[in-house]
């Protein structure tokens, strides 16, 4: 069946082939917002003084942190489902889960940047996670790389089945470069993070905790892809236009 190409909408050189919401990306969508309501003061735990304010306040930073990354993955999702539309089999149980890994992630993931606030701040940040010794540290530091391990490796996933069904959906080669920078960045999350358990779990406990701070690193490799694809869709542009 022939598509026409006036039938979509254009955002940065893509066409978005899932401009209708479906009851996946609803049910995704509300999944995302559960879990970063977990992340804000629970009813049970409003401030009734003005210490206890002061307290969840100090909170804000490791909330913000874990709403950002949450948010960079919503993100991700969402863009997959503009930009493809697809809707089958595989796509929904990986997504579905995604949203499971999510939901068991949510916790480690705001534990352990509550943790490193309250150790940059030398205890001004407070953390109501209590560790008491090194190897607990680098338990959490495994949990948290597994659950980023997952998360990154489900969205590459998702792109790459996308990209497998290019004939389907008909992708020209500007989006297919596009396609192939979203697997690239989720890799590289998904690869941090196995790293960051290998180095936790492999290296004498005097200098395993430093794979903790792999994640630091992800602003220069994530820039890295984005500089290399964009010169790759710069010299496709250009070809196109000299045509």
């Amino acid at each position: 069946m022939s598509i026409s190409r006036n039938k979509y909408q254009i955002k940065n050189h893509f066409r978005l082939r899932g401009m209708q919401t479906t009851r996946l990306e609803t049910f995704i969508d509300a999944a995302f917002a559960f879990a970063t309501s977990m992340l804000v003061i629970s009813i049970g735990d409003i401030p009734e003084n003005f210490p206890e304010l002061i307290f969840a306040l100090k909170q804000i930073p490791s909330c913000l942190s874990s709403f950002i990354i949450i948010m960079l993955f919503w993100n991700g999702h969402r863009t997959w489902s503009r930009r493809y539309g697809l809707e089958d089999k595989s796509t929904v149980v990986i997504s579905i889960i995604l949203v499971f890994v999510l939901l068991t992630y949510i916790y480690p993931l705001r534990i352990i940047f509550s943790a490193l606030f309250s150790w940059l701040s030398h205890g001004w940040l407070p953390s109501r996670f209590s560790l008491s010794s090194q190897q607990e540290l680098s338990g959490l530091f495994i949990i948290y790389g597994l659950g980023m391990l997952a998360m990154g490796a489900l969205m590459a996933w998702l792109y790459l089945l996308a990209k497998k069904r290019k004939n389907r959906l008909r992708l020209n080669q500007l989006e297919l470069v596009k396609t192939d920078l979203e697997i690239a960045s989720f890799s590289i999350v998904a690869l941090t993070g196995f790293a960051s358990v290998l180095f936790t779990w492999l290296m004498p406990s005097n200098i395993n905790i430093l794979g903790g701070f792999l994640y630091i690193t992800l602003p220069v490799s994530l820039l890295w892809a984005d500089r290399h694809f964009k010169k790759v869709e710069g010299k496709l542009k250009l070809t196109k236009r000299s045509m």
